[in-house]
């Protein structure tokens, strides 16, 4: 791959991994459990989609790249066709544009938007039952953090809401080009089998306004249910958000639910 001939555009966070044996190792870490459809996010200079294609040559492949001359690249270098590339903002894709209902997400994704992928992939995790994507370090510590911690926060309630989430190895600047400023990390989300349960609206609002307040206690900050009967009996308001447990951000939800 000639990266030195690529002109890097600053406004899209280009950092290209050139590491081979890690790229093969994220793409091995796919497991191909009841899906056979991968959607690679941002695949730069194809480091991942080699190995998504020799790997795995009887499962369907698509690439999401908003940049048209790294469309260009791949359309020349790589073994795919038109059809496979998606020119667009994967913050703005829909799956159900082509039809897609049932598909693993990969990536080594952009520092700039990776949280807003996060919450892009919650919007239709109903689709997606696996995701292994490369992270700065610091989100991805964020993203597996537990209650107690003051890593923990939004990110780490609302994806592990939906997903069982695992810290699978941390990458050194140097096998990127530009060499980045920060570590990354590669980490795994496999979707909980067992229902929701609750208003997934009411969820969001309530950890987002709780975290946003975080030295608050909850029966201050959730200030905007108050008028809802017996807000005092509701559970944990004597607590931080911090110091609530993902299963207890889900019973807080339904305690909510049922009072309005």
């Amino acid at each position: 791959m000639q990266m030195h001939n690529f002109f890097l555009k600053k406004r899209f966070d280009q950092y290209f991994l050139k590491d081979k044996n890690i790229a093969k190792k994220i793409v091995n870490y796919l497991s191909f459990e009841n899906y056979n459809t991968v959607v690679e996010i941002g695949p730069g200079l194809g480091i991942l989609t080699q190995y998504l294609l020799t790997n795995n040559p009887y499962h369907h492949i698509f690439l999401i790249e908003i940049d048209e001359e790294l469309i260009f690249f791949l359309k020349k270098f790589l073994p795919i066709s038109k059809n496979q590339i998606i020119h667009k903002d994967f913050l703005k894709w829909n799956p159900e544009e082509i039809d897609l209902q049932n598909f693993a997400i990969i990536g080594n994704f952009p520092y700039n938007i990776s949280s807003q992928i996060l919450f892009h992939i919650l919007r239709y995790n109903h689709y997606i039952p696996e995701c292994i994507g490369m992270f700065q370090k610091e989100v991805a510590k964020r993203i597996t953090s537990t209650h107690g911690k003051k890593t923990y926060g939004i990110l780490s309630v609302l994806v592990q809401t939906f997903y069982d989430v695992k810290y699978l190895f941390t990458v050194k600047k140097k096998v990127f080009f530009p060499t980045p400023n920060v570590q990354s990390a590669v980490i795994s989300l496999k979707r909980k089998s067992e229902n929701l349960n609750c208003n997934k609206n009411i969820l969001f609002q309530c950890v987002k306004i709780a975290f946003n307040q975080r030295r608050k206690k909850l029966k201050n900050s959730l200030q905007l249910y108050r008028h809802i009967p017996n807000f005092h009996k509701i559970p944990f308001l004597n607590k931080r958000a911090e110091e609530l447990s993902v299963k207890e951000f889900l019973q807080l939800t339904k305690e909510i639910e049922i009072r309005k």
